[in-house]
């Protein structure tokens, strides 16, 4: 961390800004003040002209509003048309820089992506693609195809472009709350070879989490959040920052976001693994259970008595659903929740899965209604493939409970 800028003060600049990560990042950077400002866009120049601030970093919908109030650009802000950063200079003006570029460009080389002669889709227009489209161009790229809703080339014709060997979404469709959209359907892009996907908030967004199950290389919005916050701090202090802090606090704010995901057998200890990882790590435990009589006001083993497994599951869904979009929390899950692919995208999108696995001798059938009716030797070998397919890593809680926390909180720091 750069130290001595405690004087100065800036803001993640946006019109809705729910989730963002910002503040956190540039808390790992520098010791500056460094707050939320949600603006509604009437009220935009307003705050340009009155509010104090020594920086900005700008993001959706105002990379491109901020510029007519600024006094000058840098060379790359020009030529890309788009401000991410803003600095108050000496003489109290203000001056606009493009650090997204910079994290772009840092993203593929990342991820060892090549976009050199490859056709590249670009979905959005705004002020987020630009730095996108420059950096393609300066790689290389064949071919830059930018998809809007009603450019010439929109989604209703993207037929014409089904051959894109390269994906970028710069748009904020599939961003939280709203983690299940996608503008397209990746399996009628037979030659495409890689995706990346700008958002950061779900981790894998519902396109990511496509190209995961395709076998397409992806790569989301993190690394390149933070590659830029860098560069923007750089500017903010005048000092440079060596890349390596980059790898360093994207694994920290990683496994802050993350969700730990416990799945496993009824009875074989998720619940009790789970409040102490809670405990031990300051992430908000929830148990699926406990959020399914919250929202329907019954127990799940009193929805199956009186609904059936069927209807059960489908309220279930529901509740997994929501608990998925969560972020930097524990979550236990009912043991029949793998019996539904659908519940796979969203417990993954931001969570390590863990299969917790217990001795059958010390599970129990009480209060169970599925292990009581089906037996519970028959039921772990119908669930075992399940839990398998599903998890990240498979933990034993055999010895105790804080033991099996312990190693699925070494594992979820390692990145695992």
């Amino acid at each position: 961390m750069i130290k001595g800028f405690s004087n100065l003060k800036g803001f993640v600049l946006g019109e809705k800004l729910p989730h963002t990560f910002s503040p956190q990042i540039h808390s790992l950077l520098a010791d500056y003040s460094y707050g939320i400002k949600e603006v509604a866009p009437k009220d935009l120049e307003h705050f340009m002209l009155s509010c104090e601030f020594d920086f900005l970093n700008v993001t959706i919908p105002y990379k491109k509003d901020v510029i007519k109030y600024l006094a000058s650009l840098s060379p790359e802000a020009q030529a890309i048309g788009a401000v991410n950063t803003v600095k108050r200079m000496p003489d109290g003006s203000l001056r606009g820089f493009n650090t997204d570029y910079y994290g772009f460009e840092y993203t593929l080389k990342k991820s060892h992506l090549d976009v050199s002669g490859k056709k590249a889709l670009v979905l959005g227009s705004g002020g987020a693609s630009m730095p996108v489209k420059a950096v393609l161009k300066n790689l290389g790229v064949s071919e830059i195809i930018t998809v809007s809703r009603s450019g010439e080339d929109n989604y209703e014709n993207i037929s014409k472009h089904f051959d894109a060997e390269i994906i970028v979404n710069t748009t904020p469709v599939g961003m939280f709350p709203n983690n299940e959209a996608k503008l397209i359907d990746l399996r009628q892009f037979n030659a495409c070879i890689g995706i990346v996907d700008i958002i950061y908030n779900p981790q894998k967004t519902a396109l990511l989490l496509e190209a995961e199950s395709l076998g397409i290389k992806y790569c989301g919005g993190l690394s390149m959040l933070v590659a830029q916050a860098k560069k923007a701090a750089e500017i903010f202090t005048d000092r440079s920052i060596d890349d390596t802090e980059i790898e360093r606090i994207e694994k920290t704010i990683s496994y802050d976001m993350t969700n730990i995901v416990l799945i496993g057998m009824p009875s074989s200890g998720k619940t009790t693994i789970g409040k102490i990882i809670s405990e031990k790590t300051n992430k908000p435990f929830f148990d699926s259970d406990e959020e399914f009589e919250k929202c329907f006001s019954v127990t799940p083993a009193e929805a199956i008595d009186k609904l059936g497994v069927d209807k059960f599951r489908k309220m279930e869904h529901s509740v997994v659903k929501e608990l998925g979009k969560k972020s930097g929390c524990v979550i236990s899950t009912g043991g029949g929740i793998v019996t539904r692919k659908e519940n796979y995208a969203p417990l993954h999108q931001n969570g390590v899965i863990f299969f917790v696995e217990r001795d059958l001798k010390k599970l129990t059938s009480t209060n169970r209604p599925i292990s009581k009716s089906v037996g519970i030797e028959k039921l772990y070998s119908e669930r075992l493939p399940l839990y398998i397919d599903f998890s990240d890593r498979r933990i034993y809680n055999n010895s105790t409970a804080e033991n099996a926390a312990n190693e699925i909180i070494a594992l979820a720091k390692s990145g695992v």
